[in-house]
């Protein structure tokens, strides 16, 4: 069958159209286009001609005449649109009149780092000049390290690498900084929260840098669709950039369906399983050769979904059909052969966590299955982006599953249709954050009076790396005196740097993968299941110390998933107020997750099959949170029963974390919640909802303001679930939350809602 005719399946068949619960199409849409800029290079216009580019499509000359005219600019157009040509002409335009000219690119992974290399160096192969491009990353050899330092026109590398390998040691790239004419920042909707605050300190740096030697960079900054993209270019580079939005790039027809699954138990309120249903609709299309990627938020679904493809399709794969999975964790090479696979077309379809829904060429797919809200309407649109790269019918499926923010989705696809995507909030004057690099900054230049005269906040920090004789006052100028090299020492990333290796027992001790620091307990704890590439690996030993996870090869129908035990602490009430007699708060806090506990999933049924205890060491962030406490006698109150009333609590810290993610337009996975019957800090019943953010960003004061929307809109979902005493498309299950903990939860937020100035 044709993509047309599995469109004409999907809407007359009732087993799946019966579960559409919105199908929007887009109609096909035509080039925008507008001439070649008259100052740019002939040679420049030649070679895109010669490749069958006849004119730049309007977004594009709009971004290229305004570089060229001096400006700051942040281009924002969806996926596929062609923002690489946006920066690439400007700077080879520069370096062509004038080879002296250098150029940083910062792209978020090195993934992208080397795809957008190889398309700059084909452009830069036609037009036969001698401009020398390079990656300058972790990979980089020792032996190629002075030659870019020295010769390079155009520096491609990541924020990481700017951050610790490049300006640290300026006086090695003397060349690059005394030229700098331009910094490219793609993917700018990237770097929000911790990532993107660090880089605004990180770009300040740079700045600094480049001062120092004579030169004064513009910025090009690349971005998906995002609430504010003009704003958070601001914030990351530090000046007002002109916003490039009138995409002239064409689109064909495209069909976003939303899927949820048929209930099996209405009582319970839960549905068939959304990786099931992920891998039967998969299967339809793969088995008629249509390209398809399917994404899944955890690296386990990843793994999950491949081996239930691979065993659906095993009778097919002679027929030209090949699947592949591919996520962090996956070795470079095995990555960029997947890759090539997907632009050959020798790969049919891939499973993906996120790390493909950045920019990474993969060619045009013709189907995006998506299962599970991504936690970001920006990711979902990314996402979806991945089908239809270029002109033709594509189809997006996002298929729910039963938590909470999935079944609000569905009932109101509005938040998907109609409404912005999220703000990209960032927060370069975190005090952890900016303190580190000040340290940073110091160690790369002394600083003097002239670069804080205005600012009481930096002579304050100064001041205090001084008492601790980090740095050294002279002559009103601090400068580094610690043995320390400050920059390793700070992660621009909320993980730890510290990466676990992992090593297969049953092949000589081979690396076969890789596991941040934070996932490590989770993923890699003893007795786990890891998947990889749908085999299947046992953990025989984790050593913590040196950070490797020994693993042998099995083969079992089950997969393994932890959970964790968390506790909260305050530290600090930044913001309060007394509504009647409850309170809410906005502070700082101390959050400790340790992984008590993992649990045996059958394939395919996803039964408990087993489980088994725990000890991991615990780990500890320090982060921002808002919370809100009842009276004490809130239980008397209400009429609750005692044995009732901590699981309607705890439906309640389940209902808000699920829903404030929706309410603060942020990531799903930013922010979590708990609650305490009797919390430490205020002696009454208290809900948190914390930043899952070392230092936090704002989150929490964003909801200190919403707190009444958010309060509204849980209890007007939970009206609407059909449930009889919770299940996890509203407050959790009723194992979780006990025997009335629905109607108790209910009784809560109106109380919380009365209680709200009108």
């Amino acid at each position: 069958m044709t993509l047309d005719q599995i469109i004409d399946l999907l809407r007359n068949d009732e087993e799946v159209s019966g579960n559409i619960t919105h199908w929007k199409s887009f109609a096909p849409k035509p080039a925008l286009y507008a001439d070649f800029p008259t100052s740019l290079d002939s040679r420049l216009i030649q070679t895109l001609r010669a490749r069958g580019i006849e004119q730049l499509y309007s977004h594009q000359a709009s971004a290229v005449n305004a570089v060229i005219g001096g400006e700051d600019v942040v281009v924002v157009t969806p996926t596929a649109s062609g923002k690489t040509l946006c920066y690439n002409l400007p700077v080879l335009d520069q370096i062509m009149r004038d080879p002296n000219s250098r150029a940083l690119y910062l792209f978020p992974t090195k993934a992208l780092s080397q795809d957008q290399l190889s398309e700059l160096y084909e452009l830069i192969q036609k037009l036969d000049v001698d401009i020398k491009t390079y990656t300058f990353d972790g990979d980089t050899p020792q032996t190629a390290r002075r030659l870019i330092r020295s010769a390079g026109h155009i520096v491609v590398t990541n924020p990481d690498m700017l951050h610790a390998g490049i300006l640290p040691h300026h006086t090695k790239w003397i060349k690059l900084f005394e030229n700098l004419k331009y910094v490219v920042i793609d993917e700018v909707h990237n770097y929000r929260g911790v990532f993107g605050s660090h880089l605004a300190n990180v770009i300040k740096r740079l700045k600094r840098i480049c001062a120092f030697y004579g030169s004064n960079p513009q910025f090009i900054c690349c971005s998906a669709t995002i609430a504010n993209p003009a704003e958070l270019a601001e914030r990351i580079i530090g000046r007002k950039p002109r916003l490039i939005d009138n995409n002239g790039a064409p689109a064909g027809e495209r069909h976003f369906l939303i899927y949820n699954p048929p209930v099996v138990n209405k009582q319970l309120g839960i549905r068939r399983s959304s990786i099931n249903e992920a891998a039967r609709l998969a299967a339809l299309f793969l088995r008629n050769k249509v390209q398809t990627i399917v994404f899944a938020h955890y690296r386990l679904y990843v793994e999950v979904l491949l081996t239930y493809l691979q065993r659906e399709l095993k009778g097919d794969f002679g027929q030209g059909i090949n699947i592949a999975g591919y996520r962090g964790g996956y070795l470079p090479n095995e990555r960029r052969q997947i890759e090539s696979g997907l632009r050959s077309g020798s790969i049919t379809g891939v499973v993906s966590t996120n790390a493909l829904e950045l920019g990474v060429d993969i060619g045009s797919l013709d189907v995006s299955i998506i299962v599970g809200y991504p936690g970001s309407i920006a990711s979902l649109w990314q996402q979806a982006g991945r089908a239809g790269r270029r002109s033709g019918t594509s189809v997006t499926v996002m298929i729910a599953n039963s938590s909470a923010i999935n079944q609000f989705l569905c009932s109101e696809p509005k938040y998907i249709f109609d409404r912005t995507p999220e703000s990209g909030i960032i927060d370069p004057d975190n005090l952890i954050i900016r303190t580190s690099h000040l340290k940073c900054a110091a160690f790369e230049l002394p600083f003097g009076v002239e670069e804080y005269g205005h600012d009481a906040n930096t002579r304050q920090i100064l001041e205090y790396l001084s008492d601790q004789s980090i740095l050294r006052k002279a002559n009103d100028r601090f400068h580094w005196s610690s043995e320390i090299y400050p920059a390793q020492g700070v992660s621009l990333r909320s993980a730890s740097p510290d990466n676990f290796v992992i090593l297969n027992e049953s092949d000589n001790a081979r690396v076969i993968g890789e596991i941040d620091y934070f996932s490590a307990p989770v993923f890699l704890h003893p007795e786990a299941i890891y998947l990889h590439s749908a085999n299947q690996y046992q953990v025989t030993n984790l050593d913590w110390e040196g950070k490797i996870a020994y693993v042998k090869e099995v083969q079992v129908d089950y997969y393994t998933d932890a959970e964790t035990k968390t506790d909260l602490k305050v530290l600090a009430v930044n913001q309060q107020k007394d509504i009647g007699e409850a309170m809410l708060h906005a502070g700082e806090v101390a959050v400790t997750c340790t992984t008590v506990l993992f649990k045996k999933i059958k394939f395919q049924t996803h039964e408990n099959v087993g489980s088994g205890q725990l000890t991991m060491p615990e780990l500890e962030m320090h982060t921002n949170a808002f919370w809100y406490s009842f009276p004490e006698n809130i239980v008397e109150r209400l009429g609750l029963r005692g044995d009732q009333f901590g699981g309607s609590l705890r439906g309640l810290a389940n209902m808000l974390g699920k829903i404030a993610p929706l309410w603060v337009m942020c990531d799903a996975r930013d922010l979590r919640s708990i609650s305490q019957v009797r919390a430490p800090f205020t002696e009454r019943p208290t809900v948190y909802i914390y930043e899952n953010i070392p230092g936090g960003v704002g989150l929490s004061e964003k909801l200190f303001s919403e707190s009444e929307r958010l309060f509204d809109a849980c209890r007007d979902h939970i009206r609407r679930c059909e449930c009889y005493s919770g299940c996890p498309t509203c407050i959790g299950p009723p194992m979780e939350v006990g025997d009335g903990g629905k109607e108790g939860t209910l009784r809560l937020l109106e109380y919380m809602l009365a209680l709200m100035p009108v």
